[in-house]
């Protein structure tokens, strides 16, 4: 996949078609990277490398009124296969095994970093280190590593 195919995917929330609002989900299957996607902005994107910004919407708050940690491994789990994308795998496969550190909070209307960079893709296994900062103070709130099973093409 090309640099400008993953930018596109990233920012249109895994929809090729403009998202024209997250609020009149017509298509379910479709919903999740939406949901969490939605106003992203691809900063640098370059083979190996994925950075992303964004401001924490009200709609990714957890009961405690900052970013949920399901949404920060969904960040790193989205972009993180993004930047595999970047190395020229054709296919992102399946999560193997997605860790987090949570180290501190971000909240609404907060000015996100999504910094997303391949350790290592090979033939079946990539994996990608993938940390979430506070645009403001470039303090890290979250860091994540992703394992992923790269499906192999049958020639059958």
């Amino acid at each position: 996949m090309d640099l400008e195919s993953v930018k596109r995917l990233l920012e249109k929330g895994g929809d090729e078609r403009e998202n024209a609002s997250i609020d009149s989900v017509s298509n379910k299957t479709k919903f999740f990277d939406p949901f969490i996607l939605q106003g992203i902005q691809v900063d640098v994107i370059e083979p190996g490398r994925v950075v992303c910004s964004m401001k924490v919407p009200p709609r990714l708050l957890n009961s405690g009124n900052f970013l949920h940690g399901g949404a920060t491994a969904s960040l790193v789990d989205i972009v993180g296969s993004a930047a595999i994308h970047t190395v020229g795998a054709q296919t992102t496969g399946v999560s193997i095994e997605i860790s987090v550190s949570y180290l501190d909070a971000a909240f609404a209307n907060e000015e996100i970093e999504i910094d997303a960079k391949v350790l290592r893709v090979g033939k079946a296994i990539g994996v990608v280190n993938v940390e979430l900062r506070k645009k403001k103070t470039a303090k890290v709130f979250a860091q994540g590593r992703h394992t992923k099973y790269l499906a192999v093409s049958s020639n059958l």
